[in-house]
């Protein structure tokens, strides 16, 4: 499978997909499930998401 993502930052990502102010306010909100959909949406994986939440406080 292609990753239309590859070599993007996960703001990169964020950005192009459209979703970075979903994302912000699913943090802001402290919506840990919001926040792993659209991370997972942007196609990172479980690997990729939990340090990312973890940083996060989430």
């Amino acid at each position: 499978m292609d990753n239309k993502y590859s070599g993007m930052t996960v703001n990169e990502r964020l950005w192009v997909s459209g979703l970075m102010n979903e994302f912000e306010k699913a943090i802001l909100e402290k919506n840990t499930d919001e926040a792993i959909r659209i991370l997972k949406e942007v196609e990172l994986t479980e690997d990729n998401i939990k340090p990312i939440m973890k940083n996060l406080g989430l």
